[in-house]
């Protein structure tokens, strides 16, 4: 027989745990011996170390003490339950830990392939590191609130730029960056972005989100909140647009 100290000791909790563990019920607390102590037998161990593992799993104190009346079925059909949510959890924590890492790597979250393939394109063909990773954040932002969505717009964006007059357009977008506000050539850059999207879509719609989104908003407020150009044009594109 032991002490609660030998107790804890050997199951590797604390003395008060054990007496929490007396008090919800899920461990009986022995009789004093003759000299005042309680004594704990090889039963007491194996009861502790099975309540001690429930714990650790993160299984409730109540459940486990349902769990100590239960038959043996019942108690095996249990444990297959908690081992299915750690698995379950296990799986969360591991997709966490891989955001964890790109974001540690600079990655928000993972892009396909095509659309990584498409960034370096945009550099080779001389567009600006700063429009490079405008594309980027605005990807990932499409691909992570509309992913139905995402794949047709970029198809279509990167079906404008493989035309080398219009990917001209955009790097005349991309270098109208610094310009002022009022600037002629503002206005130029808007009336050749506006005969281009109507020769290509003529009297269509737009292409966009089928579900009404904050999405395109947010994005063209976050281009034009980065320069007051980019604005301008994006007002005058409009309003000719009739948009």
């Amino acid at each position: 027989m032991i002490t609660i100290g030998q107790l804890a000791g050997y199951v590797g909790v604390s003395v008060k745990t054990i007496r929490v563990y007396h008090d919800k019920g899920l461990l009986p607390e022995p009789d004093r011996d003759a000299s005042g102590y309680r004594r704990y037998g090889a039963n007491d161990v194996i009861d502790l170390i099975k309540i001690r593992t429930l714990a650790e799993a993160g299984v409730p104190l109540a459940r486990i003490r349902d769990l100590r009346s239960a038959s043996d079925e019942e108690f095996q059909r249990a444990l297959r339950e908690i081992d299915d949510g750690l698995t379950d959890r296990i799986r969360g924590l591991r997709a966490t830990q891989g955001r964890l890492r790109r974001l540690a790597a600079g990655d928000l979250a993972p892009l396909p392939a095509e659309v990584g393939a498409h960034l370096e394109d945009l550099a080779r063909w001389g567009f600006t590191p700063r429009w490079v990773d405008l594309q980027r954040d605005l990807w990932i932002l499409v691909f992570a609130t509309h992913p139905d969505r995402a794949v047709a717009l970029f198809h279509d964006q990167a079906e404008i730029l493989a035309d080398p007059a219009l990917r001209q357009l955009f790097l005349d977008y991309d270098q109208a960056y610094g310009l002022d506000a009022d600037d002629p050539r503002i206005d130029e850059l808007a009336r050749r972005a506006v005969e281009a999207t109507r020769e290509r879509y003529g009297s269509d719609e737009l292409p966009g989100l089928d579900a009404p989104s904050e999405v395109p908003a947010l994005i063209q407020g976050t281009v034009n909140a980065s320069s007051p150009a980019w604005q301008r044009i994006d007002t005058l594109i409009r309003a000719q647009l009739g948009v």
